[in-house]
């Protein structure tokens, strides 16, 4: 019954949290399309970000105050809200996405995601992901791609077109390698060879960084680490079930070699981008198992 009253009491707060600061982020938003000049476009842009950034900080105390939750966050200390920033993670669970709030709301530019389309519909969050400029992602499977090849590279023009939008303002992007959550069947449907992880995907982040790479300041390797050897689900962290959770932080600098290529069309460049992401997927794979016996203890 705690848990239950617990979990209710958290799902109402956030909800009011989010209909109250809805409203001026939509009517700000609005104006990034009928205000002229980009100056002003820029302006409200930025209030947006503000108005985001103030919703996430409520959540943290909301959770801080009604959660046992212990967000144990290291190497964010010396993270800037003045530069822009990648972020390569992880991905297990929705409970991931409370911990970047945690980690880097107003330490770094908020973030901004590649997100499923389906999720444009979702109440109230749908409308606050279009105000703040989030890419919607449409995936295909491979069967549909075999049969419609024309659809093949549409993701990554979109990414393309989404980080044109980037460059204006200080952004923290973040980007999930594995592409989708991390589950034990998805793990073995790929034929993964990390125990942790599934199979990184390099285009996108190729992608990324061709778009923004003189922007960017740093990549931040982010491994989160649960000691539940399943994932909590978002319910079990508004209910008080999650006793901890592990966020290290490695800022890595951005090589230029990274991002001076054609990922595309250059054979050459496109396997030197995988080798590199291949070789960071190895140093999580293995801080994650370290991690997690930590967690454990």
């Amino acid at each position: 019954m705690r848990r239950l009253l617990t979990g209710i009491t958290v799902i109402l707060l956030l909800l009011l949290n989010t209909l109250v600061l809805i409203g001026p982020m939509m009517l700000i938003a609005l104006g990034k399309f009928v205000l002229p000049g980009k100056a002003l476009k820029a302006a409200c842009s930025r209030l947006v970000m503000n108005i985001a950034e103030a919703w996430a900080e409520n959540c943290k105390r909301i959770f801080a105050a009604l959660t046992p939750t212990q967000w144990d966050i290291r190497g964010n200390a010396e993270l800037r809200q003045d530069t822009s920033y990648l972020i390569i993670s992880n991905h297990q669970s929705w409970v991931d996405i409370p911990a970047l709030v945690q980690a880097f709301n107003r330490k770094t530019p908020y973030f901004k995601f590649f997100l499923k389309q389906q999720l444009i519909w979702v109440p109230f969050l749908g409308l606050a992901f279009w105000a703040l400029d989030y890419p919607f992602m449409k995936r295909y499977s491979k069967a549909k791609l075999e049969k419609y090849p024309h659809l093949k590279g549409q993701d990554l023009e979109i990414t393309r077109r989404a980080c044109e939008k980037f460059r204006d303002l200080p952004v923290t992007v973040v980007n999930y390698l594995e592409g989708t959550r991390f589950t034990p069947a998805k793990q073995a449907q790929q034929g993964s060879p990390y125990q942790h992880l599934l199979k990184p995907k390099a285009g996108g982040v190729a992608f990324v960084l061709a778009a923004l790479g003189e922007q960017l300041d740093a990549i931040l390797d982010v491994t989160i680490v649960y000691a539940e050897d399943t994932p909590p689900g978002f319910w079990k962290l508004i209910s008080g079930q999650v006793p901890k959770v592990i966020m290290d932080i490695r800022t890595r600098p951005l090589e230029p070699a990274l991002w001076q290529g054609d990922y595309q069309n250059d054979p050459d460049f496109r396997l030197y981008v995988q080798d590199w992401v291949s070789g960071l997927w190895e140093e999580k794979d293995t801080l994650i198992t370290r991690l997690k016996q930590e967690a454990k203890g």
